[in-house]
């Protein structure tokens, strides 16, 4: 459904009462903006999907209303330059946009109720404006059940206690669009850190993951600090929060001073190496710029938001991880970008129905060679130019075009045409300036065109240049591609380093391990790296079934990452080990199997019906949580499992165990078996 322009009013405050009813996924709310009338106009209205609309009141009085379960509208001749005030009370039972998890398994704490508005809409749950245009100051006041903390927009003025509820007051000071207003309520726990310029963060986690906040949130206010320096205008909010959540539908969300991400980035020190949330942490972050203080007109202009964000990101990271990592960063998004434009798969950027590569990385290709062709200095203070000038409204791209063409003194129109209005990317010039920054890439480049070229064989050319390689980068990737062509006597000398990186890329650049090689192979799996663990693991038992006792008696306490990586394959490979201890066999097939029930994160869920279904293992419990994960609200993982059912329900005799399930499923869930089997 597009959304309506309705430009002959202002929407200017709005005040959001809500009162959540998990048990039954829904909100009880009210919501009073105020408006002013710009000019002349006969009727008024709001984005409400799918609400039990009880009372309108203009002024203080109850008036009529038209609603189509889509839009609220209200046919009344106000009069310019007037100022009224529109109340509107609701029942919302959304199907979308606020998500209600923990509340129906046993266990306990784990309760959560949040929102993920951008893209479904805030209209799902309160009335409001799917215009993102419309921006309005909203304060949230939230009711709720129990001791859970609420975390929202803006600043928390009053929590207020009455008998078995408590209610939370925020109060915001600047306007925002609709999409941008979210909470998330759980059992949460907080530590709080401010900014060199006095701005309050406060960081989320759940109680149980205490010790993992340090590594979960590592440089924020790092981050926080250099992005003001960077963009050079202030933060432009009271303060900012971020809150991990269960089953988050991306990696984060960047609601205004509030943003929500997965807690699949809540992570140890080891999980650090190989996947941390430095990058989303940033992302985020600079949106509250990018999308929140300036705010895209329309999809077409969604670079200035997904593009800036990224690049941004990319910069922080810069400055913690330094020069090398961030043009090998860059260069691993311009291979992709290359592929996809050749695949005959590239998009404009301008294109609003283009995808995130699309929008986010090559939307920050275009920003990276803009500050190229303008100048740090000039690129930057027409960013603060173009943040300054259009400051909690609206722009389009022709918006920032201009305040760039005025403080560079250059035309932008060969800029729009290579990088705004072109389906392809453009990879000579892109390698060509990685080559100009980047030494270490310089010397990829060389290696692959003398490679190219027949000059040597690969192992050749780089063993004797190897030791001179100051790049941690250049040495890993050189790995990654030529590694499966090395002799194990080169593979020896490079697993002799302490650069655990580098010892990764060896153990995943080979099909098989060479015999030659298994005992320094054997010593990955004590590497503090849970990708190196997991690959050297799979690995090892493959390729050496002597010893696969031994494997797993080495990782058998090893979890992994927060999707339980590791340890979903070792129990996977110890059921098919017969000899490894067939009398825990019936424990281990019971904890993979429980792994797939909907108290975990659907990214080990996934995992362990991939791995049951690898070994023929469901079972009555493993396929009821199947069907249950075919109404998940992640969408891939929602394909995924109706994948694997409609798979399962190919082999004979199936059938019958799958009917079999009818009594012990929600209504949902029979009316979805039903339409599967065609019923």
């Amino acid at each position: 459904m597009s959304s309506q322009i309705q430009d002959k009013v202002d929407f200017v405050h709005g005040a959001v009462f809500i009162e959540p009813t998990p048990q039954e996924k829904q909100l009880k709310g009210s919501v009073a903006y105020q408006f002013e009338v710009i000019s002349d106009v006969e009727s008024i209205f709001l984005d409400a999907v799918n609400m039990e609309v009880s009372q309108v009141t203009l002024d203080g009085k109850t008036i009529d209303f038209e609603y189509d379960n889509r839009k609220l509208t209200i046919k009344n001749s106000l009069q310019q330059a007037s100022t009224h005030n529109l109340t509107v009370n609701y029942v919302a039972k959304p199907s979308q946009t606020v998500y209600f998890l923990g509340w129906e398994d046993n266990v306990q704490g784990n309760e959560q109720i949040w929102t993920q508005g951008q893209g479904k809409y805030t209209s799902h749950w309160m009335p409001s404006f799917d215009e993102m245009s419309e921006k309005v100051e909203f304060d949230l006041s939230i009711t709720v059940q129990g001791d859970y903390e609420v975390i929202a927009n803006g600043v928390l003025k009053e929590r207020k206690g009455e008998s078995d509820k408590t209610t939370w007051n925020f109060d915001m000071e600047k306007p925002m669009s609709s999409y941008l207003v979210g909470f998330a309520i759980g059992n949460f726990d907080k530590e709080r850190v401010q900014s060199s310029s006095g701005i309050p963060i406060e960081l989320y986690y759940e109680p149980k993951d205490s010790l993992k906040v340090e590594p979960t949130y590592r440089y924020s206010k790092r981050i926080f600090d250099f992005l003001e320096q960077e963009i050079g205008v202030a933060y432009p909010w009271q303060n900012y929060k971020q809150v991990p959540v269960q089953d988050f539908l991306y990696a984060g969300m960047e609601n205004t001073t509030c943003t929500i991400f997965s807690n699949q980035y809540v992570i140890d020190s080891t999980a650090f190496l190989d996947k941390n949330y430095v990058n989303v942490n940033a992302h985020e972050l600079v949106h509250q710029w990018f999308g929140n203080l300036v705010t895209e007109t329309s999809s077409e202009h969604h670079w200035l938001h997904e593009g800036f964000a990224t690049f941004y990101a990319y910069l922080a990271e810069r400055d913690i991880f330094g020069e090398d990592y961030y043009y090998w960063r860059l260069w691993e998004t311009a291979k992709a970008l290359n592929q996809f434009s050749e695949d005959d798969q590239g998009e404009v950027l301008q294109n609003p129905n283009a995808g995130s590569l699309t929008f986010y990385e090559k939307g920050a290709w275009a920003l990276v060679m803009l500050q190229e062709q303008a100048g740090e200095e000039a690129f930057k203070k027409a960013i603060q130019t173009y943040l300054k000038k259009y400051a909690y409204q609206s722009v389009s791209i022709p918006d920032f075009i201009t305040e760039m063409e005025k403080e560079s003194g250059l035309d932008l129109n060969e800029f729009q045409q290579t990088w705004l209005k072109s389906d392809e990317f453009p990879m000579e010039k892109v390698k060509a300036f990685l080559s100009k920054k980047s030494e270490s890439l310089n010397q990829y480049f060389v290696f692959q065109n003398q490679i190219g070229d027949e000059r040597g064989t690969a192992e050749s050319l780089i063993k004797g240049e190897w030791d001179g390689l100051n790049s941690s980068f250049l040495k890993r990737n050189l790995v990654l591609k030529y590694g499966g062509e090395f002799s194990p006597l080169f593979l020896k000398e490079i697993l002799n380093t302490d650069d655990l990186k580098v010892r990764q890329s060896v153990i995943l650049s080979q099909k098989v391990i060479p015999k030659e090689l298994k005992t320094e192979a054997e010593t990955l799996l004590t590497d503090e790296s849970y990708a190196t663990i997991e690959a050297a693991l799979y690995h090892l038992w493959s390729d050496f079934p002597e010893n696969r006792p031994h494997y797993l008696d080495e990782t058998d306490d090893i979890v992994g990452f927060p999707n339980k990586n590791i340890r979903l394959l070792w129990l996977t490979l110890a059921l098919v080990t017969p000899e490894y201890q067939p009398d825990k066999t019936p424990t281990y097939f019971q904890e993979l199997t429980q792994y797939t029930g909907s108290a975990y994160h659907f990214e080990t869920r996934l995992l362990a019906f991939q791995y049951l279904q690898n070994i023929g293992g469901f079972t009555p419990e493993s396929l009821k949580n199947m069907i249950d994960a075919c109404n998940h609200h992640v969408w891939h993982f929602k394909k995924s499992a109706i994948d694997m059912l409609n798979d399962y329900l190919q082999e004979e005799g199936n059938l019958t165990m799958v009917k079999s399930l009818y009594p012990s499923l929600s209504q949902e869930e029979k009316r979805f078996l039903d339409k599967t089997l065609g019923e």
